[in-house]
């Protein structure tokens, strides 16, 4: 039986890559960049994906990663704080991505660099290469490739954007240990520190959002800055020389729940969740892991199963963070959660427990 072939080599495909490697199956690892960036989604690991990581044999204490104790809402001139049901961590994409792919090759798996350009039955074609496969693991993160493209529903869908500040001591005093969300009308920017102290601000908003704003980036961040005080002390004036990176019409709430023998979707190619949740890095390791047992145990057909079953375990996380999104997103519905965090805790403990992926 032919080892997979695993499209990306980001925290889905490399979870898969160490699995299979851990049952003596040296997968091939093909990537689009040699170099490893600092990719725009990610950078918060929750207790759940520290813990599945915990199972590969990675320790986010060992890489440097920033701990996170607590929760911060922002709405308006709204806060609320509360404790993390368990220690989660601050890291950047390109430390943990580096560290993964390290491990992947140390488990057997061969890395190649290439960038897809289509995906036919049994072949990926790319730029450099012709890779034939008898089971793909799909796991190009929020990228898609023509012949395996997800829909792109809906008259408004969100764009993310992404800066990182580097580390200031008032950075430090605002948020210090905390995951903080700052809630907008239209959208939301999670703020975290990371393992050099910098601070990790991603954004998701509607495309109409950018539009009212000129359509540019650094527009809108001084129109939020302007409406929204505590963000606007953790934003500061950001350095012209401070790139802003953005991906446009992200498909959040899409699940796969089908597919075909052979193909088996992970990370984002298998289910999206709103990144208020901050469960995006456990969705892609759990993918990736669940992906690697199940073509152990069954091979190129056990795709359609693998599919239906992460499907299964993906709804409710990614239900609920929906759910929480489009309450959120209207400024009264902001207000009134602030509020309900503030006066009770265990509100703001259960949505963070209940959109998480189930072990």
């Amino acid at each position: 039986m032919n080892a997979p072939l695993v499209l990306g080599a980001g925290p889905a495909g490399c979870a898969a890559a160490i699995r299979l490697g851990k049952a003596g199956v040296a997968a091939t690892l093909i990537d689009r960049d040699e170099k490893v960036g600092d990719a725009l989604c990610g950078g918060f690991m929750s207790w759940r994906t520290a813990r599945s990581l915990a199972s590969l044999d990675l320790d986010l204490s060992d890489l440097g990663a920033h701990r996170v104790e607590n929760l911060r809402l922002f709405a308006r001139d709204t806060m609320a704080q509360t404790k993390l049901p368990a220690p989660a961590f601050g890291l950047s994409r390109k430390a943990f991505d580096t560290a993964l792919r390290e491990r992947a090759i140390a488990a057997g798996a061969q890395l190649h660099f290439d960038h897809a350009r289509r995906i036919a039955p049994g072949v990926v074609e790319g730029e450099r290469h012709e890779w034939k496969y008898s089971s793909l693991f799909m796991a190009s993160g929020k990228h898609d490739v023509r012949g395996e493209r997800r829909p792109r529903d809906g008259k408004d869908l969100a764009l993310g954007l992404r800066l990182r500040l580097p580390s200031s001591t008032d950075l430090d005093d605002l948020v210090g240990d905390a995951i903080e969300l700052h809630l907008f009308e239209g959208g939301y920017a999670g703020i975290v520190l990371q393992e050099d102290r910098s601070a990790n601000i991603c954004l998701a908003v509607r495309k109409s959002s950018l539009r009212e704003s000129g359509g540019n980036p650094r527009d809108l961040l001084t129109h939020l800055a302007d409406r929204h005080p505590h963000f606007a002390a953790r934003l500061g004036r950001p350095d012209d020389a401070v790139p802003i990176d953005t991906i446009a019409a992200v498909p959040y709430g899409w699940i796969a729940r089908e597919t075909v023998p052979g193909l088996f979707r992970l990370g984002d190619q298998a289910a999206v969740i709103p990144s208020l949740a901050g469960e995006g890095m456990s969705i892609a390791v759990a993918s990736g892991m669940a992906a690697a047992d199940a073509w152990i145990d069954g091979g190129a057909n056990a795709a359609p199963a693998y599919q239906r079953d992460f499907a299964v375990r993906a709804r409710k996380p990614i239900g609920v963070a929906g759910l929480i999104w489009r309450i959120a997103e209207t400024g009264t519905g902001a207000r009134s959660m602030a509020a309900l965090a503030r006066h009770f805790a265990p509100t703001a403990e259960l949505a963070m427990r209940w959109s998480r992926m189930a072990a």
